[in-house]
């Protein structure tokens, strides 16, 4: 059983920084994403970022390119989200999740997914 715990949310003020962790455990397959979903209050799952489980083809949606990057590191088992330039429309429960495809944004498509970590940007 895939199971993905993630750390690193908090309150930071506009332009500050966060940086999301997700350890990853019982993934036997290489052949999937890692991605990292949100879900700000009232809305559903938005799609951020994601990158391939060898750690290569990191994608961003539109509103994050320049500002967040996506990292994975096999060794620890862990995937990073790094959080820079952080804008109050940033603001949501940041999701960890595993897919088949690079921009899954659902749980149809998701093979398993924290529970949350949130992200509130607030002055």
């Amino acid at each position: 059983e895939v199971q993905l715990v993630e750390s690193g949310g908090g309150l930071v003020q506009p332009g500050g920084s966060l940086r999301l962790s997700c350890v990853v455990s019982g993934l036997t397959t290489t052949s999937s994403y890692m991605i990292w979903v949100r879900q700000a209050p009232g809305q559903g799952l938005e799609w951020v970022s994601s990158i391939y489980n060898d750690g290569s083809a990191p994608r961003y949606e539109d509103s994050v390119k320049g500002r967040f990057t996506i990292s994975r590191d096999n060794a620890k088992n862990t995937v990073t989200l790094q959080m820079n330039s952080l804008k109050s429309e940033d603001t949501g429960l940041y999701y960890c999740a595993v897919g088949r495809q690079p921009y899954c944004h659902g749980d149809y498509c998701f093979t398993a997914r924290g529970q949350g970590t949130q992200v509130t940007v607030s002055s």
